[in-house]
This record gives structure tokens, C-alpha cells and sequence, in this order.
């Protein structure tokens, strides 16, 4: 990747995650100079990307709300070790987000957020593969397929409507029965009875070393990377002339992309946008040098969680919890998922593991935000991704690039402007 030679000016990312490390990468290629202020190392487990169950996935269309979604959700709720938890105390502040939620299950919403999903996914590969190879870490993109298993034989025609939303948009599907599922993933056990496979999709066996290595590969490229929490911005004729920094300090700024995960919501209201934004709360748990035999990305689509090989062991992810960015997370979250994937294995030896939450930045249409500030036309917003921010990271860095350097966008943008709800 080379940059221009002309300077275009500064611009200041917050948030160095997933979305910001790929932003500051390409704004760097468009010749800008680059500051990025988080609070948390790139890569680290404070950050939403480190904890991500590894999908990089340009076939992904399926919002989160989906047609008859309102039947399940009291089930869920009921359900102790459930794939959706509301803390009681957290309700009445969640039930905005929630009914906003289920009116985006309406079938002419949810096509038309298929097709926004579909849009920004399909350069996934185009856009992450660039940045991989000139950061070195080629490994970090694995093209294996992904896989959704059922413990019942008509479990895809089950989800007929799903699948029809996937071809309409050119993702290659397979549906397989138990042998073609024992032939590709001899790792499973044989409680699952039919599948469907997605075989143009990949993972990413950690993300968090992604995140890191693309965060070094922009450093050695110019971008300065300062450890800091922005709190709030200094406003001049056209937008803010600087962010304020916990602790008191300030930095002058000219251009901003505000791409700090949950907590971008706040950011926003202080620029005049209030924009519905929760904090999905995701839990994993890592079992380290797990030895499944796993190759794919696995999906188990009766029970909501994923099973990811990773670098170091099994990645086991899943499930939602509402209850705000500040309640200390709950760890049983966690361990339910293990229990939940123990029969999902021939073999499965746990010795060590280690639990995880993170706070993915959602919204009630699972697209997020991509646009101008209302208030603040120095001011572009890059939020919202909710489960999809590792496979959104690079197409959404190279858009903002292009939004900041006035250039057309690789895509439609109406879809994802900021006054949709």
C-alpha cells in the first residue's frame, strides 16, 4: 500500500479497534496524517475486537432481527442459559433499543437491511487483504467456509426465508445431510443431523494479533497512537477544534472519525446525534490447546453460539446481555457455553481456560453508522457494527478514507446515514 504524496491535513481517530486500525491504515494510503486515541492497547482484551469469534465473512446478510423473532424473545428471556439475557434493573433503559429492535423484524425492513449487510460485506476480502499482506500477517485470513449445524434433519428448511435472502444476494450455499457433515467436519459429534454450509467465507485464528499487527503496521507508516480516553470536544465555527482527554489535557484536531465501539454513542450526543446504541454485551471462553480437530468456523444454529479453532485453543462465543456499559459482567454467561458445546464434539479435553465480555457497539437494524455528523461537518461517525465489526473493519476504513478525502464511496451510503431510526 502506498500513500499519495499530496497532504490532505490531520485527522484523529477514536477508538483503535478493528474499525479504527483499518481507518487509520487507509486514510494513511489517501495521504492524510493520522492520530488514534484509545484507552486500551490495540489488540488487547479491553477492546470488543479481541473477544470476537473470528468470522470474516463477506456473505453476511442476515440481520439480527428477523421475521417471527418477537415469538422467541420470551422464550429466551425465560431461559436461564438463553441466548438473550435483559439484567431487570437495565430494562426500562433497554426497552427503546428492544422495541426498535423488533420493528426492524418487519420482512420489508429486514430485505432492505439484507441488502445494505451485503453491500458493505462483499469487499471484505478486497479490502482486508491489502492491509494483511503489507502488515505481514497473511496468516491471520483463513478462507475455510463457515459452517451452521442443526440437531434435526429439516433444520434448513427451517430457515428457508434466511437462506433465500442469502442467494438473492450471491452468497454460495450447501446444504448438507449427517454423512456430508461427517465427511467435512469429522471433528463434530454425530448429534447433528443437517447443515448448511457457506463454503466463500473465512475466519481469523486471533483476532486480536489482527488487530495489533494492522495498529503496528500503521505506526511504522506515520500514525501516532496516544493512550488516552476522549471525554468530550472543544466546538469551533465548523465543528470541534479539539477532543478533551480524561485528565484534563486536550488535542487540537482538524478532522475526526469517531469509531470507539459502545461508547460512541455518548460522543455522538455531545455532536447533537442521539443515536440508539446498546451495548450488546458478548461473552467467550477460550480452552486453551483444546486439541477438536476443528478446521471451521462452526455455528450451532439451534442453541445461538459459535465454536471458532483459534490460535491458542477453541473459541466458544455467543449470547447477548443487556445491562449497560458499566455492570461488572457475569462469568456463568460464560461457562454456559462451554456447557452448551461439550456435546458438540467428539473429543473435547478442558483443562485451562479463560472467560471473556465485551460490549459490541449495536444497533436495533445490526448495520451501523456511516456518515457526517449533523452538527459537525468535521466529524465523520464510523459506529454501531455490532456482531459484525471484524468482518466490517476494512471496507468501513477504506469508505471513511474516502468520506474524508471527498471522494465517491465504494458504496450507497443512505442506508447507513444516521437519522434511519
Amino acid at each position: 500500500m502506498t500513500s499519495t504524496s499530496t497532504p490532505r491535513g490531520k485527522v484523529t481517530v477514536i477508538g483503535a479497534g478493528i474499525i479504527g486500525v483499518c481507518t487509520a491504515n487507509y486514510l494513511l494510503e489517501q495521504g492524510f496524517a493520522v492520530e488514534v486515541v484509545d484507552p486500551a492497547l490495540p489488540g488487547s482484551e479491553e477492546q470488543c475486537s479481541f473477544g470476537n469469534a473470528g468470522g470474516i465473512c463477506p456473505g453476511s446478510c442476515i440481520p439480527n432481527a428477523m421475521p417471527g423473532v418477537l415469538r422467541n424473545v420470551p422464550k429466551w428471556l425465560m431461559d436461564p442459559e438463553g441466548p438473550l439475557i435483559v439484567r431487570l434493573a437495565y430494562l426500562p433503559h433497554a426497552l427503546p433499543w428492544l422495541l426498535r429492535f423488533l420493528a426492524a423484524s418487519r420482512r420489508p425492513r429486514v430485505e432492505e437491511i439484507s441488502a445494505a449487510m451485503r453491500s458493505l460485506h462483499r469487499y471484505t476480502f478486497e479490502c482486508y487483504e491489502p492491509l494483511i499482506k503489507a502488515a505481514g500477517c497473511e496468516d491471520l485470513l483463513q478462507k475455510r467456509g463457515q459452517l451452521f449445524v442443526h440437531e434435526t434433519a429439516d433444520g434448513p428448511s427451517k430457515g428457508a426465508y434466511g437462506l433465500g435472502l442469502r442467494r438473492e444476494h450471491g452468497v454460495k450455499v450447501d446444504i448438507l445431510d449427517a454423512d456430508e457433515i461427517r465427511q467435512l467436519e469429522p471433528a463434530l459429534a454425530p448429534i447433528f443431523k443437517s447443515a448448511v454450509y457457506l463454503p466463500e467465507q473465512g475466519q481469523c485464528p486471533n483476532p486480536g494479533r489482527l488487530v495489533a499487527r494492522l495498529a503496528e503496521h500503521a505506526a511504522r507508516q506515520g500514525a501516532r497512537f496516544f493512550r488516552a480516553k476522549v471525554i468530550g470536544f472543544d466546538m469551533g465555527a465548523s465543528g470541534p477544534s479539539a477532543v478533551r482527554l480524561e485528565g484534563g489535557d486536550r488535542m487540537p484536531v482538524e478532522t475526526v472519525v469517531i469509531c470507539a465501539g459502545a461508547r460512541s454513542g455518548e460522543l455522538a450526543r455531545q455532536l447533537g446525534d442521539r443515536i440508539p446504541l446498546e451495548s450488546e454485551r458478548g461473552y467467550h471462553i477460550m480452552v486453551k490447546g483444546a486439541d477438536t480437530g476443528l478446521r471451521i468456523q462452526t455455528i450451532s444454529a439451534d442453541r445461538k453460539f459459535v465454536a471458532s479453532p483459534m490460535e491458542d485453543g477453541l473459541r466458544i462465543a455467543g449470547n447477548v446481555e443487556f445491562a449497560g456499559l458499566r455492570a461488572p459482567a457475569n462469568m456463568h454467561r460464560a461457562d454456559v457455553l462451554l456447557k452448551q458445546a461439550r456435546p458438540m464434539f467428539r473429543k473435547l479435553e478442558v483443562g485451562e481456560v479463560t472467560r471473556w465480555m465485551g460490549h459490541r457497539p449495536g444497533t436495533p437494524d445490526s448495520i451501523p453508522v456511516i456518515d457526517r455528523a449533523s452538527r459537525a461537518r468535521n466529524v465523520i461517525y464510523a459506529f454501531g457494527h455490532g456482531h459484525q465489526g471484524l468482518i466490517g473493519g476494512a471496507v468501513t476504513g477504506k469508505i471513511v478514507s474516502q468520506l474524508a478525502a471527498g471522494l465517491p464511496t465504494a458504496i450507497d451510503l443512505a442506508p447507513f446515514r444516521k437519522d434511519r431510526f
